[in-house]
């Protein structure tokens, strides 16, 4: 792989983030629909380009879609029961009262947290349920996973920013004020090439950061070594990521206006 095509995997924007970013399994939007008082309204907040958003959607007769980032946005997957709009966590642009079902998919560790439970609590219908969701590090077949961990880990791992690692552990340690309740373990499955796997890894914030910082030679040595061992590009093989989930019931708050 020439420098020139590694500098272009990893100088890539939202439409690649819609592209190579991982979907979640159907028995996901399926359990969380099963969980929700009715099916009315479900509330996906930081969405990024819809990939939760509209499988919620088939489930519920209307899905809002909400993210602070109009590049993401230009990018989400169009459906007919989904309403995009443009708005940070703090600032829900959603009626009081409505929402069955609030999701943040691998989204929660950049909130203000008061500040989003408090909108939770506003738009929430009664026994609304809310989810905090994220998948873990990437696990790959055969000989690739020690050379990928390491790279996550140690070579970009400076660059992570501190909320990555909330959700390297789940969102385990964080403050949830809900009725806390028990999901089943999921694991999301994915048959990729080299060229999928390394437009993923494009998506990372901590690859924006290496960028940023001028270690663009940091990142072509592993996209080389990657490829070298991968063997024929074309050829697919399997990711995993373990899906942990923060899930509770949440009464709305009384008293308040849309």
């Amino acid at each position: 792989m020439s420098g020139e095509s590694t500098q272009n995997w990893f100088n890539q924007g939202g439409a690649a983030y819609a592209r190579y970013r991982p979907e979640y399994p159907p028995e996901l939007a399926a359990f969380l629909a099963s969980v929700a008082p009715t099916r009315a309204l479900a509330v996906d907040v930081g969405c990024g380009t819809g990939q939760l958003t509209v499988q919620l959607a088939e489930h519920f007769e209307q899905t809002i879609g909400l993210d602070p980032s109009a590049d993401q946005l230009a990018n989400a997957t169009p459906h007919a029961r989904v309403v995009y709009r443009c708005c940070p966590a703090e600032q829900l642009d959603v009626k009081a009262g409505q929402a069955s079902l609030i999701t943040a998919a691998q989204a929660a560790h950049w909130f203000d947290l008061p500040r989003f439970y408090a909108e939770v609590r506003r738009v929430a219908a009664p026994d609304a349920v809310v989810s905090l969701l994220s998948y873990g590090v990437l696990v790959l077949d055969g000989d690739l996973n020690e050379l990928f961990q390491r790279f996550y880990s140690q070579d970009v791992g400076r660059f992570w920013p501190p909320e990555r690692r909330l959700v390297d552990t789940g969102y385990a340690s964080i403050d949830f004020p809900f009725d806390e309740r028990q999901a089943p373990p999921m694991t999301i499955r994915k048959d990729w090439n080299l060229e999928e796997l390394l437009g993923y890894i494009s998506t990372w914030s901590a690859v924006r950061s290496a960028l940023e910082k001028g270690q663009e030679a940091l990142l072509h040595r592993f996209a080389a070594e990657l490829t070298e061992r991968w063997g024929d590009p074309a050829r697919t093989r399997e990711m995993r990521w373990p899906i942990n989930m923060r899930l509770g019931t949440v009464q709305a708050a009384q008293g308040t206006s849309a």
